[in-house]
């Protein structure tokens, strides 16, 4: 017998991805790196979206602009004449100015999450759709308009160089961040195996900047590992939410299953997201067919969108179920978290979340361009947004001064276990 009464343990292959909630990871490669840019990304509504000028908008002061600049502009510094420019050499500068226009625009919607890819962005974003490449390992965002560590992930360049999640990146190799894209950002920081890339760092509770120096490398990001400890505690550490995370979950509570153990942690801690509909599964094991998991609220522009378990719902009232979250955990990570918390299964312990609860659509504006748009907000049950702020935890857990933090203590899982067994 089971110490927890488990109904069944269905195989299962994973269902049609339409939706990504991840940040952008920056050094993975492989099928998880569709989940690297696009913060999000909603597949639903790709393609070309035209449209007529709107009536109440003058573009006059645009095309204004624009034949000033034409007929006056000059380089103050440049060190060579225009004389002799071709004209295909006109062409591709106003090109690259209608590129800065639109990208000008994605900015005034004072969304981090919005934003262009003129060609040579999208090209990168491709890249990791399609092929493998080489980085630090680490999910960056933009928080209050700075560049923001959301996590480095486990046994990548990142995280054994120091670098730590809410790190504020002032600079990447001297340049400022300042106003920087994620994209741009990216594009800076990935670069070839066993070269150097350095970050300028503000970190909470450092009087000076710090400087620190990553070497790049190909990056090998684990799924899931599984761990039976002595006290009667199962633990599954889950490091992203790829492809394949839904059919390793579940072979992980099959394992889970068999120990006989009725408590159960899952950690989320460091893991920035991925797909959408993993998360949905995996919520599925732990409520009834129907149940609500997240919804998409599109701001009235469209009719919501609401993710409801698929009911496989193995579990008995005799689980006793704890997540892990902190400052790395995003997006689909704080889906899941989320949702068991709101239906009364799990209990969250740690520190908050990181608060990325919107959802982007990639959209092509030409064959070699594409737009990121915030089309809608994560929204759980009973009308629960994931702020800026995070999910936070039903246990907080705080931490003794850095001087006295002992290095390879794990605070967290420690109140997780005293919970678990204690009870309070």
């Amino acid at each position: 017998m089971f110490g927890v009464s488990i109904r069944s343990i269905v195989s299962g292959s994973l269902i049609v991805v339409v939706i990504f909630t991840a940040g952008v990871l920056v050094g993975d490669r492989g099928v998880f790196a569709e989940q690297l840019n696009r913060y999000g990304l909603s597949a639903f509504a790709a393609g070309a979206i035209s449209g007529a000028q709107p009536e109440d908008v003058d573009f006059t002061p645009v095309w204004k602009a624009w034949n000033i600049l034409e007929q006056q502009f000059i380089d103050a510094y440049a060190t060579t004449t225009t004389e002799g420019s071709t004209t295909t050499d006109m062409a591709a500068v106003r090109q690259e100015r209608v590129w800065g226009m639109i990208s000008g625009l994605a900015e005034s919607m004072g969304d981090p999450y919005t934003v262009f890819l003129p060609p040579s962005e999208a090209e990168i974003f491709q890249s990791d759709i399609s092929g493998s490449f080489e980085g630090v390992g680490m999910e960056i965002s933009i928080r209050d308009r700075v560049l923001t560590v959301v996590s480095p992930l486990k046994d990548t360049p990142a995280a054994k160089s120091g670098i730590k999640a809410e790190d504020k990146i002032i600079t990447i190799d001297g340049t400022s961040t300042k106003d920087m894209s994620i994209d741009t950002a990216v594009g800076l920081i990935r670069g070839e195996r066993g070269t150097p890339v350095t970050f300028t760092i503000i970190r909470e509770g450092e009087a000076s900047v710090l400087e620190i120096t990553v070497v790049r490398d190909v990056i090998e990001i684990p799924t899931i590992e599984t761990t039976r400890r002595d006290d009667g505690i199962f633990v599954i550490e889950l490091y992203n939410f790829s492809a394949k995370s839904s059919e390793l979950f579940r072979l992980a509570l099959k394992e889970f299953a068999a120990t006989n153990y009725d408590k159960l942690v899952i950690d989320v801690r460091g893991n920035p997201g991925g797909y959408l509909d993993a998360a949905v599964d995996m919520a599925s094991w732990f409520l009834p067919s129907g149940k609500i998991v997240v919804t998409e609220d599109y701001g009235g522009k469209q009719e919501m969108r609401v993710h409801r378990s698929r009911g496989y719902d193995v579990f008995t009232d005799d689980l006793k179920l704890v997540i892990l979250i902190d400052g790395g955990s995003a997006s689909a990570s704080e889906i899941l978290a989320g949702s068991l918390r709101e239906h009364g299964v799990a209990t969250l312990v740690g520190t908050s979340s990181f608060g990325k609860g919107s959802v982007q659509e990639l959209i092509d504006i030409t064959p070699e361009t594409s737009l990121k748009v915030t089309v809608a907000r994560w929204l759980l049950k009973g009308d629960v947004f994931i702020t800026r702020d995070g999910i936070q935890p039903d246990i907080v857990v705080e931490f003794p001064d850095d001087e006295d933090i002992e290095a390879d203590r794990d605070y967290i899982l420690e109140r997780a276990v005293e919970f678990l067994i204690v009870g309070e």
